[in-house]
């Protein structure tokens, strides 16, 4: 039996794209001689080719790298400390919300939590209010800053939606609640677009190709190349963990 052919950096962009491609069920084998591919373990899941950027530019309309400015105000705003109890308080008070849209959805909820995390922490001021929503001065709303296009893709808005049919939107997306329903919605409705399983807990922990998928879910969210590494990086923050599964008993296996 032929031995599993360890992955050289030239055969990166092959392996990974198998999440983007619809391939996830499949073994990755290399097609030439009929051997199954080993992903190494130093591998960076927040690397995207050339090749990736591409098919995911073509197929979502994805924008590419945060501009080096704006990198150094998310940096020192992730050292605030006040900001990020504010943040943490904010997230408490949705746990519940969190952990019930998460299991009906079949998506990670420390996925939810960081994309969350990052999103409350970064948000700008007065972009929450009502009359700054609707005046159409931002595109995107609430604490997971989803935009109004998404409820077009998720069928719960028609293809060229009234006015009125606008400003319903909006206020839905104001809504925590209903805003992390559509952020869990999103993430589902990625997934399926990418050719993952529906049922599928993506656990970052588990595997180089979940850590892929849930780099490209990120990327897709936000569109910025710098987003998915912060958003992982939120995942195994010991605080965050604490957050939503403490009083729980530990499960190491659906924590990341």
């Amino acid at each position: 039996m032929a031995e599993p052919l360890r992955l050289t950096t030239a055969l990166l962009a092959t392996a990974a794209s198998f999440c983007l491609i619809g391939q996830w069920a499949q073994p990755v084998t290399d097609r030439e001689n009929q051997v199954p591919v080993v992903v190494e373990d130093r591998l960076e899941p927040t690397d995207f080719s050339p090749e990736e950027l591409k098919l995911l530019q073509r197929r979502f309309g994805v924008h590419g790298p945060q501009t080096q400015l704006a990198q150094l105000f998310t940096n020192s705003v992730d050292q605030l400390k006040p900001l990020r109890s504010q943040t943490l308080d904010r997230l408490r008070e949705l746990k519940p919300v969190i952990l019930r849209e998460s299991a009906a959805h079949r998506i990670n909820p420390m996925l939810i939590t960081a994309v969350l995390f990052d999103e409350i922490q970064h948000s700008k001021p007065g972009e929450s209010l009502p009359f700054i929503a609707h005046s159409g001065l931002v595109k995107t709303h609430g604490p997971a800053q989803i935009s109004v296009s998404e409820l077009i893709h998720q069928k719960r808005l028609p293809a060229n939606p009234t006015q009125e049919e606008i400003t319903w939107a909006r206020k839905q997306l104001l809504d925590p609640e209903m805003n992390i329903t559509f952020l869990a919605a999103k993430f589902q409705r990625l997934k399926l677009a990418l050719g993952l399983p529906e049922s599928l807990m993506l656990q970052a922990s588990r595997s180089y190709l979940d850590a892929k998928a849930i780099a490209t879910l990120t990327y897709l969210h936000n569109g910025k190349l710098d987003y998915p590494a912060r958003v992982l990086g939120y995942m195994q923050d010991p605080e965050l963990h604490g957050l939503i599964y403490g009083g729980r008993q530990p499960n190491p296996d659906i924590t990341v």
